[in-house]
């Protein structure tokens, strides 16, 4: 005789609560980890400095005064260089040039790596192999010695010169992430049903493809971001790029030059380095954070994602008084 069981006489089956729709605050699960908050809270603070840096500054950048070589003091609160110049106002006049170039740079690059490295990975074929070998020559092209050269020659190097410079030599390397994680995708379930559909190229590409890359797209651009800044700040510092344009790269430059570790000065370059310092540990932790978002095994309890326990156990099953056991049956 078969034992029977039905899920009403199941206990505890009337008391499970019902499932809650996802809240608000699941959807912005990425903006709940620690590292993505302090690094957004740190750059937001260096972008407020960037667009309002010129009119805090106290004194002019460029004036010089008879205060040399001062240290910090409540008249200037990073100190003066050798020639009475006041470097809280060199430090908030040069952030808006750093931002500028980093995020100019990170914007045209990654645009680039999508147009590019989406577009082979998809249409596979002959404009795979084009796009491909395109992506592979800017790979091995060394960037920051093509970058001097051209500064070297253009008698005006600005800050979007700079940037264009390096867009145009680092976007290969996302352009082949891109172009990987595409061949993954290209041929699941959603893709080939909305191909079926008659749907067109672009659209599936638009709508279907780009928003599962959209967390590999961040990564590339915060990740080159970084690079734009400190290649832009190691073109002021040797002395390349413009060194009448302010930026924490000239700071440091016009402090080597004068010899400011040599006499002591420490307040001339070390701000400047903490602000590259924080800026880039800011851009650090937005990365990681896109990182943890992506991937669940980087997931930590306190920041994205919770920890689930899981019950093992047999599914209950209700006997009456009068069903024989297995061993009667048999």
């Amino acid at each position: 005789m078969s034992v029977t069981a039905t899920a009403t006489d199941a206990p505890g089956t009337a008391d499970v609560p019902a499932p809650t729709p996802p809240t608000r605050r699941a959807r912005l699960r990425f903006l709940r980890g620690a590292k993505t908050r302090t690094g957004l809270i740190i750059l937001g603070f260096f972008v407020l400095l960037a667009i309002a840096g010129p009119w805090l500054a106290p004194y002019d950048p460029d004036a010089m005064s008879d205060q040399l070589l001062q240290p910090p003091s409540a008249d200037h609160w990073f100190g003066t260089t050798q020639t009475g110049q006041d470097v809280l106002s060199q430090i908030l006049v040069g952030t808006r040039g750093v931002l500028v170039v980093g995020f100019v740079a990170g914007f045209f690059a990654t645009v680039l790596s999508v147009l590019i490295g989406v577009s082979a990975g998809f249409l596979g074929g002959a404009a795979d192999e084009i796009l491909s070998a395109l992506s592979n020559i800017f790979l091995v092209i060394p960037g920051l010695p093509l970058i001097i050269i051209i500064a070297s020659f253009v008698p005006d190097t600005g800050d979007l010169l700079i940037a264009t410079a390096i867009a145009f030599t680092s976007w290969a390397w996302g352009s082949r992430i891109l172009r990987a994680q595409t061949l993954s995708l290209r041929r699941r379930d959603y893709v080939e049903a909305a191909r079926a559909t008659g749907e067109s190229t672009w659209r599936i590409i638009l709508f279907e493809i780009m928003p599962n890359l959209t967390a590999v797209i961040a990564s590339g651009f915060v990740g080159t971001v970084i690079f734009a800044v400190l290649t832009e700040i190691t073109l002021a510092f040797i002395g390349v790029a413009d060194i009448s344009h302010w930026n924490w790269g000239t700071v440091l430059f016009w402090a080597q030059s004068n010899q400011a570790l040599a006499q002591g000065a420490w307040w001339w370059f070390v701000p400047a380095g903490l602000c590259i310092a924080l800026l880039g540990c800011a851009l650090a932790l937005i990365n990681f954070g896109i990182d943890e978002f992506v991937n669940p095994r980087l997931r930590t309890a306190t920041g994205a994602s919770r920890k689930v326990r899981m019950r093992v156990g047999f599914t209950p099953v209700a006997r009456t008084a009068d069903t024989p056991s297995k061993e009667q049956s048999a």
